[in-house]
């Protein structure tokens, strides 16, 4: 058996009936027991977010700031590249099943980061860090500490893969092709763009972040409105086929190979998840190093994160590309994003791969800190200044190599660390559920 079979049966092991379910089934199971608080404290949290410019409590960054570097990590290749693989093989019904993703995932998520701020720890450097590693060692106690040197070693591994590799090389062929631009000059731009930033840790990184995702999401989000401001006549029809197909198979037409329930199903909830990261343990990581004084506050602000991503940017994708028709042109990937684009705007080509490449660059950035937080967990401190040199080295590798069976691994390695997560999230749920009602108990909070 080819390695490349090798990996997809272990891809297809890994995120299978049984992971999806996994996901879904503690981010319903949460959103239960905190009694829809996500959803029901949705304007509490953008407040919070309005206010979260400048913390208060311990950390190294805002919240705002905190939020943002998250973002900059989930707001990517999954928004554009994502969105229109999970239409153009599930059909128009797999932007409805994203959506159930990102109702459950925004508990996941506020879960994640309440734990994660709950039980963080300061460095030998006087740096807040946390995340899941650090719950499951502080929360669950010595007998679970190897499930967190698992989250951490896959953690670490799986960052040059889907947060460094794979997203130099999406900048690189995106610029190539509308540019003209050499791969070889894109990866060396990344390369000292990247390790400029790392220079100044956290820090620097959530600064750039906080800048570079609300202008990268803003723009995208503008051309989006613009399109469907010029095909609003057809917009009630598409989300009527976006329901419709979620629960009835779509036959085939056009380019479209025609796609079962359990295909939108299965397609939706995988992509949604791969966008919006709800639930694989990344986010919290950032979140842990918020200046804040309350881990529900933090939460509250993290689970914003899943609205945003999904709900917001990958809507926007998902309305284009039914709206103009070009989800059933049998394209996929970027492509057919591409295509949709370019049949309305003007240079809808260029647009797109800018958008990429600003989505993937800010991706590269909030995984840094990512992988760079589970090898200091694995290996401490001294761990750091390599570490960095070492993902700086590999932006040129993805960005100029054919990367062929990483796509495949990166994968495998993204759904390897939900495991020690998810089961951290469920054992420690009574904690997030207490702390929760406490918080919104005591009325001095509510503002």
């Amino acid at each position: 058996m080819a390695l490349q079979e090798i990996i997809g049966a272990i891809n297809g092991l890994v995120w299978g009936p049984v992971m999806l379910a996994l996901i879904l089934g503690t981010g319903l199971y949460l959103s239960i027991g905190l009694g829809g608080m996500p959803i029901r404290k949705i304007g509490y949290g953008f407040r919070q977010l309005l206010n979260g410019r400048k913390g208060r409590g311990d950390g190294d960054i805002s919240p705002f700031n905190a939020l943002m570097t998250s973002l900059s990590a989930t707001v990517g290749t999954g928004n554009i590249v994502g969105v229109a693989t999970a239409v153009s093989i599930g059909g128009p019904g797999a932007l409805f099943w994203m959506w159930c993703t990102a109702l459950v995932g925004m508990a996941t998520k506020y879960g994640e980061a309440v734990l994660a701020v709950e039980y963080r720890e300061t460095d030998e450097r006087g740096k807040k860090v946390g995340g899941p590693m650090y719950y499951i060692r502080n929360g669950l106690g010595k007998n679970w500490a190897w499930l967190g040197v698992l989250f951490a070693l896959f953690g670490a591994l799986a960052g040059f893969g889907i947060g460094n590799t794979v997203q130099a090389n999406s900048v690189a062929d995106a610029l190539n092709t509308s540019f003209s631009v050499p791969e070889q000059v894109s990866g060396i731009l990344m390369m000292v763009l990247v390790g400029l930033v790392l220079l100044g840790g956290i820090q620097r990184i959530a600064s750039v972040a906080g800048k570079l995702v609300p202008l990268m999401a803003g723009l995208y989000l503008l051309a989006t409105l613009i399109i469907l401001l010029i095909n609003m006549a057809s917009i009630p029809a598409a989300l009527i086929l976006v329901v419709k197909s979620a629960f009835s198979p779509v036959a085939a037409g056009g380019g479209f190979a025609g796609a079962s329930i359990m295909l939108a199903l299965r397609m939706g909830v995988a992509r949604g998840v791969f966008s919006n990261e709800a639930g694989l343990g990344s986010a919290p990581i950032a979140h842990a190093a918020a200046e804040t004084d309350s881990p529900i506050r933090q939460g509250t602000i993290a689970m914003l994160g899943t609205f945003i991503d999904t709900l917001v940017i990958c809507t926007m994708t998902g309305l284009v590309l039914i709206t103009t028709n070009a989800w059933s042109s049998g394209e996929e990937g970027a492509a057919l994003t591409t295509l949709a684009f370019s049949a309305v705007l003007p240079h809808g080509d260029k647009i797109v791969s800018v958008c990429l490449s600003l989505f993937a660059f800010t991706t590269i950035l909030g995984w840094s800190y990512y992988g760079e937080r589970c090898a200091e967990y694995l290996l401490g401190i001294k761990v750091i200044v390599p570490f960095r040199l070492l993902w700086v080295f590999a932006i040129y590798l993805g960005a100029t190599r054919e990367l062929g069976e990483v796509w495949g691994i990166a994968d495998i390695l993204n759904g390897l660390m939900a495991i020690p997560n998810l089961v951290a999230l469920l054992l420690l749920s009574p904690v997030i559920f207490k702390l929760t009602k406490d918080f919104f108990n005591d009325g001095a909070n509510i503002h």
